[in-house]
């Protein structure tokens, strides 16, 4: 849910994997197997920037947008995943179990 919130911040910007390590604070072994899947599930869209690696200094990077349907379904998927999580009004919580 936490990436999906860094790419709602502003849907229209392009992140990259750092990027999105640096603001969730997720390592790549967690971070790139999920862009992977909202790849396939079609929600974000990429392409890799076109730049000479030898003189940038830096390998290229693989640049990550939401599509449209991303954002639709994530923006849905934010609001079921919050839903589920929000006490429910009436509901008494359990007392831990080392206050008994």
């Amino acid at each position: 849910m936490r990436i999906l919130e860094v790419f709602l911040e502003d849907p229209t910007v392009e992140r990259y994997g750092l990027d999105v390590m640096r603001a969730t604070g997720y390592p790549s072994g967690t971070v790139y197997p999920i862009l992977t899947r909202l790849l396939g599930a079609q929600w974000l869209r990429a392409h890799w920037e076109d730049i000479n690696p030898a003189t940038a200094g830096r390998p290229a990077r693989r640049w990550f947008q939401l599509t449209p349907h991303g954002v639709e379904c994530a923006r849905a998927e934010l609001a079921a995943y919050r839903q589920r999580r929000a006490p429910r009004r009436g509901a008494v919580k359990p007392r831990p179990s080392w206050e008994s």
